[in-house]
């Protein structure tokens, strides 16, 4: 079968299960079954190649799978974020592309500050995909991490020990982390658990697969958030900086959290597309 008619079938697949990204996926499915990148494949398109029979097997289980929209970033193991590629599957929450634009704005106030040495805390962090976005992006930064979640740490182990392994990387609740750096810490970033508990995300792949206790944050959603921000006001140095993703609807009660506690310089920031998806604060 010609790889351009393979891809045409998937792609079609992915849009009857109402993936909205059925192209990019089956791009992605059948570059990784040949094991050859994106970019290699739509070259080998061009060219009129073909798939080979165990291939073509491959690519059919994949797509079968993607179909009973399984995460696509389960079926590769990895997930792209900024400039790693991170290892994740089963049990680890897959990095959003939301989370790129937090991090960044994030990057930005540190380097403002221009620090020899800041120090960095990430807080509940998953995959490691923030932290260690910062860790590869300023080198000079000390950049400390925790995560509850075992499943979620035989993941997060591997992608700092692969791109950070100077980094500190431990398990345990971001409510008491790292007492050691109370007052010393310059950045305290955080994309914590914020679905209200009753409520169920619109995607299968997040309400099915990813796990609960990366998605929900108690009753209205806000109960880690608050905890976030009790442990940076304990962690901050006076002056230092917080950035909390939310969900787009919680801004305004995000900013009342913070406010209420004398935080300064209390701001909303926007993703691409223009939704309220984060509050950065300064300590007082």
């Amino acid at each position: 079968m010609l790889l351009k008619a393979a891809l045409a079938q998937a792609s079609e697949s992915f849009a009857e299960a109402g993936i909205e990204s059925n192209l990019a996926d089956a791009e992605i499915l059948l570059a990784f079954s040949l094991g050859i990148s994106r970019a290699d494949l739509l070259g080998k398109i061009f060219l009129a190649e073909r798939i080979n029979q165990d291939q073509l097997e491959t690519f059919e289980e994949l797509v079968n799978k993607r179909s009973q929209r399984i995460p696509l970033q389960h079926l590769t193991g990895s997930a792209a974020f900024r400039f790693l590629e991170l290892e994740v599957g089963p049990g680890v929450f897959i990095p959003r592309f939301e989370t790129e634009v937090v991090t960044s704005a994030a990057l930005d106030l540190l380097r403002k500050k221009n620090l020899d040495n800041p120090v960095v805390v990430d807080l509940a962090t998953g995959s490691g995909a923030i932290a260690l976005s910062i860790a590869l992006e300023v080198p000079e930064a000390k950049v400390c991490a925790v995560e509850l979640s075992e499943a979620a740490l035989e993941y997060t182990r591997k992608n700092f020990a692969k791109y950070s392994p100077a980094s500190q990387l431990v398990q345990g609740d971001l409510k008491d982390a790292f007492p050691e750096l109370d007052g010393q810490v310059d950045l305290v970033i955080s994309n914590p658990p914020y679905i209200p508990k009753d409520m169920v995300p619109i995607y299968p792949e997040v309400h099915l697969h990813d796990p609960s206790l990366a998605l929900y944050g108690g009753d209205d959603g806000l109960d880690i958030i608050r905890n976030v921000e009790r442990s940076a006001a304990r962690l901050l140095k006076p002056g230092a900086v917080l950035v909390i993703e939310h969900a787009d609807m919680q801004a305004e009660a995000v900013r009342a959290i913070l406010l209420a506690k004398g935080w300064l310089e209390v701001k909303t920031g926007q993703d691409l597309a223009g939704r309220d998806r984060m509050v950065t604060a300064v300590k007082q």
